[in-house]
């Protein structure tokens, strides 16, 4: 399979999932799927089985929380109908035609879609978190427009290789916040929104000016950043402290710090798959995006904590939310 989920974003491969009105607006009045069904559920370029948990409507659509069969619950996902098809023998047919598809397709370069099933373990974790740079995206409807874009290989996503002790931290941020019920102490110091300072300050004195490309880089990220903290990169057990600390308009970028930022560069090949940009103009940010992780990794012992808070990590569930 692809990577777990980490968060909300649905993005999918199916186009007879059905859900979905003339004018390609869903009809909210019906789910086509019920509570406890067992389903067929593109993952990537495949189809898996997969089992209804929840139901939900959220902005006009539905939504399904999805458990593939025989895979570890760190799979779950929330999913849009287009994701899902009925457990029927023609679509049985059809999973079994694409497998035998994929697997005359070079066993996959990635080496990952056909990992094991996923463990609990610090090696396992860090091997999703690599996995994240290279999932396969589909066809994603846009309930807005009802318009659907071209699939996106990963040959055309944006990769940012973490670098190994980058990773580490990322293992450890989840083993404290998911596992030992610890939470980053707020608000942080240096903020995102400082230390985006700090590496415009680096750039302008290693480059000898101020560019501004790069300050329009910067401020993109602190937008993306504020934007996706909410939506998909948070863990369940952080939603409440969020909501305690942001409030009145402020900027999430001024009070989270580089432990949730990191979270960022995990989800942003899928982020920037969607945007319409250049593939001369992509490759430039790869580059100025890459050389900001290293800054990261530079000023690892400054930026990240080494020790959570054990006194907010209430709550329960385990991995983010949708």
């Amino acid at each position: 399979m692809g990577s777990p989920n980490t968060g909300g974003k649905d993005d999918s491969a199916a186009s007879d999932g059905g859900g979905s009105s003339s004018d390609g607006l869903p009809d909210v009045n019906t789910s086509i799927f019920s509570e406890g069904e067992k389903v067929l559920a593109y993952h990537g370029p495949r189809i898996y089985e997969a089992k209804v948990q929840k139901t939900g409507l959220r902005e006009k659509e539905w939504r399904y929380f999805v458990h593939y069969l025989g895979w570890s619950k760190n799979w779950d996902e929330w999913v849009g109908t287009d994701r899902l098809l009925k457990y029927t023998d023609e679509n049985i047919r059809k999973q079994q035609t694409l497998e035998k598809k994929q697997g005359a397709d070079k066993n996959l370069k990635s080496g990952r879609l056909n990992q094991a099933k996923p463990k609990s373990s610090n090696e396992a974790l860090a091997d999703k978190e690599d996995t994240k740079n290279n999932v396969i995206k589909g066809k994603r409807r846009r309930a807005e427009s009802g318009v659907e874009k071209e699939s996106v290989s990963t040959e055309k996503l944006a990769k940012f290789p973490i670098p190994s002790t980058l990773r580490k931290q990322l293992v450890d941020d989840w083993e404290y916040v998911t596992r030992q019920d610890k939470l980053v102490k707020l608000p942080r110091s240096p903020s995102v929104d400082e230390i985006l300072k700090k590496y415009l300050e680096y750039r302008s004195k290693k480059d000898g000016m101020m560019t501004d490309s790069i300050a329009e880089i910067l401020n993109g990220l602190r937008c993306y950043f504020d934007k996706a903290l909410s939506l998909m990169l948070l863990y369940k057990k952080e939603r409440q402290q969020y909501l305690q600390a942001v409030t009145d308009n402020t900027s999430p970028s001024t009070i989270y710090g580089a432990e949730h930022l990191l979270r960022l560069f995990v989800k942003l090949p899928e982020l920037l798959a969607y945007v319409n940009i250049e593939e001369e103009a992509l490759t430039r940010l790869q580059q100025k995006l890459l050389d900001f992780l290293k800054f990261l990794q530079k000023n690892q012992s400054t930026f990240f904590l080494s020790v959570y808070d054990a006194s907010g990590g209430e709550g329960t569930g385990k991995g983010k939310d949708d």
